[in-house]
């Protein structure tokens, strides 16, 4: 996969796309489903932070784009053409009612205040109908393709909102999982609340944190202050769960109601991304970094760990990755499979590297290297 071609932007072909999100830009990489060749379109958004980019499963060239900066604030981004070209369509998101305080890190009272979007979430069948997770932690939903955004103020709002409190990164709401087989079911997982779960499509809230113990709280097992820091799911098994938290590698066979963990043999079971195979639902990747206070991988090696039994038991996988002299990190939104027959896993870095597997995670080759910090990662799979 070392070859690579800059065409102009948004060009489309068939394969995959892969949506880059960095702190310069947005990158589009597109590949057929060989993925022996890659085409680089970019940066969209030069200068910007762009949090997150996600195409919408039920029409894919409708792409979102989280774009943030500290002078102009939040701006949402569309493209209805595959990232030709790009619409800013809305920027206003307030929170409802008397929007309260949340805790800080001293335990005082702080106003909620918005900040910026972390994470978008199209709806499974209806490319107009978008979910938002932002900073400070609420659930934002659009209904007119990201133009109007209402709260779904029934999870800041549920009796535990008040006691939430940032992670090192802020407050923020990272992952939303829509559950395939319910329309009526999602989850949230907040930095450092926890996870949480609708099950009337987002109106009322729960907090599903049962089994995950966190030092450095003040009670180990709270029922919220839990800084987890992704969860996902395959989609054919969406009452199981997988979470890399801070500190613990967690998984769920009951939708979340209680947890235990699977760090098993890992060097470390500190990290921030996680993700599944696209055919195999027991097999999952995660990337280790070496503490919570030293955010880069362990003894200058990049390696991902691949759990074909649900966890417990891993392998690292290295084959073309840099063994020595690496420290790099991979965030939370910065790792993504693609659905073809032999699974796709990619992944990027805060060295400006996005690597793809085309095997599963056997071997790996980098697609670029040169980019900005990688924030996100998501991959489309295209007709």
């Amino acid at each position: 996969m070392s070859a690579m071609e800059h065409v102009p932007k948004g060009a489309a072909m068939s394969g995959v796309r892969v949506l880059v999100g960095t702190r310069k830009g947005g990158f589009l990489l597109t590949a057929d489903g060989k993925r022996d060749r890659w085409q680089v379109s970019g940066p969209h958004f030069p200068g910007w932070e762009i949090y997150h980019m996600k195409g919408s499963p039920a029409e894919p060239n409708r792409l979102y784009a989280s774009q943030s900066s500290g002078w102009f604030g939040q701006v949402v981004q569309r493209s209805d053409d595959g990232g030709r070209t790009w619409e800013a369509v809305g920027n206003k998101f307030e929170y409802e009612g008397d929007a309260g305080t949340h805790q800080w890190y001293d335990g005082t009272q702080h106003p909620w205040a918005f900040a910026r979007v972390w994470h978008f979430e199209p709806s499974l069948t209806d490319p107009d109908t978008v979910y938002a997770g932002v900073e400070d932690a609420a659930l934002f939903r659009s209904t007119d393709g990201g133009a109007n955004w209402q709260e779904l103020p029934g999870l800041r709002k549920q009796p535990s909102g008040p006691h939430w409190q940032p992670g090192a990164g802020g407050m923020c709401l990272h992952t939303i999982l829509l559950d395939p087989a319910n329309p009526r079911r999602m989850y949230v997982a907040i930095s450092a609340a926890g996870a949480f779960r609708s099950d009337d499509g987002g109106t009322t809230w729960r907090p599903i944190n049962r089994g995950l113990r966190s030092q450095g709280i003040p009670d180990p097992d709270a029922e919220v202050g839990h800084c987890v820091h992704r969860i996902a799911m395959h989609p054919s098994r969406p009452g199981v769960l997988f979470m890399q938290k801070h500190w613990d590698v967690m998984r769920s066979d009951d939708a979340g109601d209680s947890w235990h963990e699977v760090s098993g043999n890992l060097p470390t079971d500190f990290g921030f991304p996680i993700d599944v195979h696209a055919h195999e639902p027991e097999t999952i990747y995660v990337v280790p970094i070496k503490s919570d206070s030293e955010h880069y991988v362990m003894d200058g090696k990049l390696r991902v760990y691949r759990s074909r039994s649900g966890g417990n038991e891993w392998e690292a996988l290295t084959r073309g990755l840099p063994q020595q002299d690496c420290y790099v990190n991979v965030l939370r939104d910065a790792m993504a499979v693609d659905s073809l027959d032999s699974c796709g896993i990619y992944f990027g870095t805060t060295g400006g590297q996005v690597y793809a597997s085309a095997d599963s995670g056997d071997s790996w080759a980098p697609i670029v290297r040169d980019l900005p910090a990688v924030l996100s990662v998501e991959v489309q799979t295209l007709a």
